[in-house]
C-alpha cells in the first residue's frame, strides 16, 4: 500500500475531499480540530493527510459552497449546506461546552504543566540525569491547582536569554552538552512556522544548546527540518489533561463529541 506521503498531492487533496464530507456528514458540525483528529490523526492508512493539505481542501470546499463555516464563541465550526438546522443546533449544543471547557484559560496554565511535569518525572526516575527546572510541591496538593516551577537559568555561562525567558528544561548530557527542552501541550501539529517553535528554537540559540521539542503531533516537514539542523523532536500523538480532569478528557475523547 502506498503511504499518503508518496501520493501526489492531488490525490491527497482528493482523499482529503472525500473524508472531509464523509466526517462531516457523521458528525453533522464540528470544529477544525476534530476534523483534523478525524483524518490526519485517526483516518484509515491510506487516507490520512496532512493538516496542511487537508486545510487547503476545506477552504476551497467554503469557498465553492460545498461547505459552510459558521462562527460560535469565536470558533469556526463547519457543516455540510444540507444539514438540517435543528440537528445542527442539537450537535453544537452537546460539543460547544465541552470544547469551551477544554480550551478554558483557566486549566491551560494546568494542561501545560501536565506534560512538564510528565517529562520533569521521566528526568527524576533516570536518577543520574543532569537537569534544571523543576516542580516544588507535587506531594503537598492535587492537580487542580497550579504547581509551583523552580524554572531553570536563563543563561549558560556567558549566553544568556533576554527579559523573563526561560526555556521548560535545561538538560545537560555528557557527550552532546546542554540541550534546551521545550513542552508543547497543544493539540494543533507543530508546523515549522507555529510560534511556538520559533521561540523555542530563538531560545536556544541564544544558548546555544541543542533544542528538544516534545510535543502531541509533528509533522514530517518539521521533523525533517529540525533535525537536520541537530534537534531532536519527541512526538507523544496524546494531548495530556491534569488527573483531576478524567471526565472531561472523557467527554472530550467521545467519538460522538469532539472525538479527541
Amino acid at each position: 500500500m502506498t503511504p499518503v506521503a508518496r501520493l501526489p498531492r492531488q490525490d491527497r487533496a482528493a482523499i482529503a475531499q472525500k473524508r472531509l464530507l464523509s466526517v462531516l456528514g457523521a458528525h453533522s458540525i464540528a470544529t477544525a480540530r476534530t476534523i483534523e483528529q478525524k483524518i490526519s490523526d485517526a483516518g484509515p492508512f491510506n487516507q490520512r493527510v496532512d493538516p496542511h493539505v487537508l486545510t487547503e481542501v476545506r477552504n476551497g470546499l467554503v469557498a465553492e459552497g460545498k461547505l459552510v463555516r459558521i462562527h460560535h464563541a469565536n470558533v469556526p465550526w463547519f457543516h455540510l449546506p444540507d444539514t438540517d438546522p435543528a440537528l445542527i443546533a442539537e450537535r453544537l449544543n452537546v460539543q460547544l461546552p465541552v470544547y469551551q471547557a477544554i480550551n478554558a484559560g483557566a486549566l491551560s496554565v494546568r494542561v501545560g504543566q501536565a506534560l512538564e511535569i510528565a517529562v520533569y518525572k521521566a528526568f527524576i526516575k533516570t536518577g543520574t540525569a543532569e537537569f534544571y527546572g523543576r516542580f516544588k510541591d507535587l506531594d503537598d496538593h492535587d492537580d487542580s491547582t497550579n504547581y509551583s516551577k523552580e524554572e531553570p537559568p536563563q543563561h549558560i555561562g556567558a549566553r544568556s536569554l533576554p527579559g523573563n525567558q526561560n526555556l521548560d528544561f535545561l538538560y545537560r548530557d555528557p557527550v552532546a552538552g546542554f540541550m534546551g527542552v521545550e513542552c508543547k501541550n497543544v493539540r494543533e501539529w507543530l508546523y515549522p512556522d507555529r510560534p511556538e517553535l520559533i521561540d523555542a528554537l530563538r531560545k536556544c540559540l541564544a544558548l546555544d544548546c541543542m533544542p528538544v521539542l516534545i510535543g502531541r503531533r509533528i509533522p514530517y516537514v518539521t521533523y525533517l527540518l529540525l533535525t537536520q539542523c541537530g534537534a531532536v523532536c519527541h512526538q507523544l500523538y496524546n494531548q495530556l489533561l491534569p488527573a483531576v480532569e478524567a471526565d472531561l478528557a472523557a467527554r472530550a475523547r467521545d467519538k460522538t463529541i469532539l472525538g479527541y
